[in-house]
């Protein structure tokens, strides 16, 4: 039965409107759309994200979040992404170096998806090589 298999891993596909804001020396918010690929042949509900974020194996910041987002089937879709950056960790293991550049983004933690109200969290253990610019 098609309606009892597990769902397949949601693809990631590209990140866009990086936004900084509130910076600070004891911290700051990102902003960020990630768009997925849903490629199961029915729709999903995004629920709860809490992810921990690295930049080339530096700890970027956590994102922990309870939002509506709806998945089409077979298509792409965004989760807009508002992270915590540890600035102390990031001043200190030279943030500097990071910007402008070609980097490996990990994303790591568990997202709770589902159907028709019943929700299943999952690990997220993810990494992708972006071109990355703060400014």
């Amino acid at each position: 039965m098609s309606s009892c298999r597990e769902p397949k891993d949601l693809e990631f596909r590209e990140f866009h409107n990086l936004t900084l804001e509130k910076l600070g020396f004891t911290g700051a918010n990102l902003k960020v759309d990630l768009v997925y690929y849903n490629p199961n042949n029915f729709g999903l509900e995004l629920n709860r994200t809490d992810l921990d974020i690295y930049v080339d194996s530096t700890f970027l910041g956590h994102s922990s979040q309870d939002l509506q987002v709806a998945i089409p089937k077979r298509d792409i879709f965004t989760i807009p992404l508002k992270i915590e950056l540890d600035m102390k960790n990031l001043l200190k293991n030279g943030i500097m170096g990071l910007l402008n550049k070609q980097v490996n983004v990990r994303l790591l933690g568990k997202v709770k998806v589902g159907k028709a109200g019943v929700f299943k969290s999952f690990n997220v253990d993810y990494q992708t090589v972006q071109n990355f610019s703060l400014f």
